[in-house]
């Protein structure tokens, strides 16, 4: 019996990179995935269809969560297509590198309604059905929540404030929810580069991580004991050591 049969997950911006990685690492214990969307249609059809090609029940629902009714209509789309939500995995983020005295406003804003305010809502807008289910919550944070990086402020305080929220949600949603938090480093996508070179030498394990790492450590929290809960957990290779 695979470790998620019959379960319903709800990835976030899990069209592409780590999204898609963390759905097809919960398709492959046996977990319904739904899959969330804005500008991505073409790569969230597509790994929709290849999650339910690989034995996965899937779908892909567009849903801008920078807008409050868009997540709620998201989340109940789910909870009437697959009849429960067991999982909420909040993956979509926004990321962007900017000198600190040239951030707007705009900036600024924009990455806190991607990075902080969607997960809340999202939570807030999902909590009723995760409570039936005694399931689970597992936040995307990062080491830039830990660290501070001078040339990215506004992200790497939006996602201090997303681990804040996830200790917060551990006590309010408990004893029924679950809520944790996987906290990446620096993860190889793409093409090599000049700064992932910089960074696996930075790293004690000499290396970057890998989509399929995140995808492991969400799949820790996904099917590990209930009782472990408010924890971020760094995939980072020692980088932030």
């Amino acid at each position: 019996m695979k470790r998620l049969a019959d379960k319903v997950t709800l990835v976030t911006g899990g069209a592409k990179r780590i999204g898609r990685g963390i759905a097809f690492a919960l398709a492959s214990e046996g977990a319904s995935v739904a899959i969330t969307y804005r500008d991505s249609a073409h790569e969230a059809n597509e790994t929709a269809r290849e999650l339910e090609d690989f034995g996965a029940r899937s779908a892909a629902i567009p849903a801008d969560l920078r807008n409050p009714e868009s997540i709620r209509a998201a989340v109940a789309k789910v909870a009437a297509a697959f009849g429960r939500i067991d999982i909420l995995v909040n993956n979509a983020g926004l990321f962007e590198t900017a000198a600190f005295d040239s951030i707007s406003v705009e900036q600024w804003d924009a990455m806190f309604d991607t990075n902080t305010r969607a997960p809340f809502l999202i939570a807030q807008a999902a909590h009723p059905h995760l409570k039936a289910t005694r399931g689970r919550i597992i936040n995307l944070g990062s080491l830039g929540g830990t660290h501070p990086w001078p040339t990215h402020g506004h992200y790497c305080t939006s996602k201090a404030a997303l681990h804040m929220l996830t200790q917060v949600m551990s006590k309010a949603f408990a004893p029924e929810i679950s809520v944790n938090c996987v906290a990446p480093g620096m993860i190889a996508i793409g093409e090599p580069s000049a700064e992932y070179e910089h960074f696996a030498h930075k790293t004690p394990m000499k290396r970057n991580g890998t989509v399929e790492e995140v995808a492991e450590a969400v799949l820790f929290f996904a099917t590990g004991p209930h009782f472990i809960t408010g924890q971020i957990l760094g995939v980072d290779g020692g980088l932030g050591l």
